[in-house]
C-alpha cells in the first residue's frame, strides 16, 4: 500500500486497515503509527490525519491475539510521537508566526487560528492538555503557542501531560474494552461515534464563532444606519 492510500483507508476503514498493517508490517507497525501520530501533531498542515478513533482501534487490536505487538511499548512509542510532534509544531509556530494563516486557505484557515487563540484565552496554558482531545485544534494549538511566544518550559510541561493523557486514555480504552463481546460486535459503530463525538466541540466552536461574527457585523450596520 502506498502511504497516502493507507492514510485514506485509515480514515474510512479504520479497523480493517489497521489489521492489514499489523499483519503485513509486524513490528514495523510501531514506526508507521509513530509517523502518523507525529505528523498529525507535528505539522499544522495535517489536521486531517486519524487520531482518536485510530488510537482506540489500535488498543483493541493489540488486546486480541495474533498481532505480536506489546501494549506498553506501543504506549511509549505513541506518547513519544505525540510529545515530539507538538514540540516541532511549537517551533514551527515560533519561526513562521501567524502569517501562514489565510482567510481563504483550505487548510491553514485564519478562523482555525482565531478559534485556537480563543481557546488559549479561555483555558490558558492548560489548553495544551485540553486541545489534545479536539481534532484540528490539537494540530493548530502548539503552532499558535509558538506563534504567541509561550514559554517553551511551560509549553513542554503541559505538552508532556497532555500527550500522556491523550494517548493513554484512548489506547487503554480500546485495550480494555475491545474484547468485550458487545464492543467487538459493534466496533465500527463505536469508532464512528468516537470520531464524530470528538468533532462536536470543534463544530460547536466554529458555529459559535460564525454567529458571534454575524452579530458584531449586524451591530455595526445598525450603528451606521443610525448615524
Amino acid at each position: 500500500m502506498e502511504f497516502f492510500d493507507l492514510l485514506i483507508q485509515l480514515l474510512t476503514n479504520t479497523k480493517e486497515t489497521l489489521e492489514v498493517i499489523m499483519q503485513e508490517y509486524k513490528t514495523w507497525t510501531y514506526l508507521i503509527l509513530f509517523i502518523i501520530i507525529f505528523a498529525e501533531t507535528g505539522f499544522v498542515v495535517t489536521p486531517f490525519l486519524p487520531g482518536d478513533s485510530m488510537l482506540f482501534a489500535v488498543g483493541a487490536l493489540v488486546a486480541g491475539d495474533g498481532t505480536g505487538l506489546n501494549i506498553w511499548f506501543m504506549l511509549f512509542i505513541l506518547i513519544a510521537a505525540a510529545i515530539l510532534g507538538n514540540s516541532v509544531n511549537y517551533q514551527l509556530g515560533k519561526f513562521f508566526g501567524i502569517k501562514v494563516f489565510k482567510e481563504n486557505n483550505k487548510i491553514l484557515k485564519l478562523k482555525y487560528y482565531h478559534q485556537s487563540h480563543e481557546y488559549f484565552e479561555k483555558h490558558g496554558a492548560k489548553a495544551i492538555i485540553f486541545s489534545r482531545f479536539l481534532p484540528i485544534i490539537r494540530t493548530i494549538a502548539p503552532f499558535v503557542a509558538g506563534a504567541a511566544r509561550m514559554s517553551f518550559g511551560k509549553f513542554t510541561y503541559y505538552n508532556i501531560l497532555g500527550g500522556i493523557a491523550w494517548i493513554a486514555s484512548l489506547l487503554f480504552a480500546g485495550y480494555l474494552l475491545g474484547k468485550i463481546p458487545f464492543v467487538e460486535k459493534n466496533f465500527e459503530i463505536l469508532v464512528l461515534i468516537i470520531a464524530v463525538g470528538t468533532f462536536v466541540p470543534v463544530i460547536y466552536g466554529a458555529a459559535k464563532s460564525i454567529f458571534s461574527k454575524k452579530k458584531v457585523e449586524e451591530i455595526i450596520e445598525e450603528e451606521i444606519k443610525e448615524d
